[in-house]
């Protein structure tokens, strides 16, 4: 076996100190891929996971080998991703988490905590939001697509197109079917799109927030994750039951859930660069090298009332410069928040002897 680290699955709410036994889950030692339990301090394999805590917040981990997860074969990394998300659901049963990503390693305790340390307040106001909330997946398919293409083939548009293209004299050419069928899927996409409309419309209205994941093929017509409150659960399951009675059946209503917050909160340790930094402070047109938050918020503000797209319609590009802020406000914040925890202050300094102790960055996954 090689080199042994601190694999961290998540960060919960608690700072005590726990050990999780994994029974009952994918055991390490059946997945091919380089990766091994951990060895007890008897010298025997144990299979659990256990807390590393940094005041009142906790890294859930498991002595590991460290590999890279990015050069794993695809069936191999499919299975860890198992592991990792039965552990995480497993602790979500007696605590609030926060996934961290897939291969995330860090080498000692120690780096655990400084781990914790640098994302406090990042985990901190994540964990404000998502206390008691859990994440619920819905997939809707159309159960029939054959039938659903029939339907659509009736709008007048559809078949005027088709008489036209039947009445000529030369026969039907690969372009006239090109443009039929071009306008059968606008005419699919719009009919899906007012079913999703419906749908998210009714099931939004319990959530706290939504996410849309992309479509996988014609047949799905939604595929959105839900974070709704706990007390909720009940209720966000009455209305898709009700919602699979107004659609008499065409629709398919898959849920998955309950789920920690994945698709709205997951964890991510990165390394900042100084150039990126230094874009993103002149993006928001701030010279000094200290900022606080309330300045980086107030530049952003400022920012996207120049460049916001539903102000400058007509300007070319504005999307794209609107973007650019948004990406320098998201940097600048991450980079407060490790640095403010790290130097004990109400700011950042942006010069570079202060950044060479503050460019590990804990943030959200995008």
């Amino acid at each position: 076996m090689g080199r042994v680290g601190k694999y961290i699955y998540g960060v919960i709410d608690s700072g005590a100190q726990e050990s999780i036994v994994l029974d009952g889950l994918l055991p390490l030692k059946n997945v091919n891929a380089g990766s091994s339990p951990a060895i007890d301090s008897n010298g025997e394999l144990s299979d659990r996971a256990y807390t590393i805590s940094f005041h009142d917040v906790s890294a859930v981990v498991s002595d590991s080998e460290v590999v890279d997860y990015n050069r794993m074969p695809k069936d191999a990394l499919a299975m860890l991703l198992v592991r990792h998300q039965q552990v995480i659901e497993k602790v979500m049963a007696e605590h609030t988490i926060i996934p961290m990503r897939l291969g995330t390693f860090a080498q000692t305790d120690r780096d655990v905590e400084r781990i914790l340390a640098k994302g406090y307040k990042t985990v901190k106001d994540i964990f404000a939001r998502v206390r008691e909330r859990i994440e619920i997946d819905a997939a809707v398919t159309l159960n029939d697509f054959d039938s659903f293409l029939r339907e659509v083939s009736k709008e007048r548009e559809i078949t005027q197109l088709k008489q036209s293209l039947l009445s000529k004299g030369d026969g039907i050419t690969v372009d006239d079917q090109m443009k039929l069928g071009i306008l059968v899927k606008k005419y699919v996409d719009i009919k899906r799109g007012k079913y999703a409309e419906r749908i998210q419309s009714a099931l939004s209205g319990i959530a706290q927030d939504f996410k849309a994941h992309g479509l996988m093929d014609d047949k799905m017509v939604l595929n959105t994750a839900f974070l709704i409150d706990q007390s909720r659960h009940k209720d966000f399951e009455q209305q898709v039951d009700e919602l699979n009675r107004e659609f008499e059946e065409r629709l398919n209503f898959r849920c998955v859930g309950p789920l920690p917050p994945y698709s709205f909160y997951t964890l991510e340790v990165r390394k900042a660069r100084f150039e990126e930094v230094d874009w993103a402070r002149k993006k928001l047109g701030l010279t000094d090298d200290f900022l606080t938050v309330n300045e980086i918020k107030k530049a952003h503000h400022r920012t996207a009332l120049t460049c916001h797209p539903d102000k400058n319609p007509n300007t070319p590009g504005i999307e794209e410069k609107f973007d650019d802020m948004t990406r320098a406000y998201r940097i600048l914040l991450d980079y407060y928040r490790a640095s403010s925890q790290s130097e004990d202050v109400d700011g950042c300094y942006l010069n570079e002897e202060a950044f060479e102790r503050n460019a590990m960055l804990v943030t959200t996954a995008q």
